[in-house]
């Protein structure tokens, strides 16, 4: 079990759960560019999780 997603958008949220992730530290394998293409995520949510994976000491991955 991995640490929760920082409070987001209702939207961001819901579509994190509907690709799968359960939580944060899945996200270091996902771009942000795969992130903003799920339905209902925005900007303000990635940056939003980029700042806590910073805090994690972690990163999203980068775009290839």
């Amino acid at each position: 079990m991995g640490t929760p997603f920082p409070k987001t958008s209702r939207p961001a949220q819901s579509a994190l759960d509907a690709a799968g992730y359960t939580h944060l530290e899945q996200l270091a394998d996902v771009s942000e560019a795969d992130l903003l293409r799920l339905h209902g995520m925005g900007p303000k949510a990635v940056g939003i999780l980029r700042e806590a994976l910073q805090q994690k000491g972690l990163s999203f991955r980068n775009a290839s």
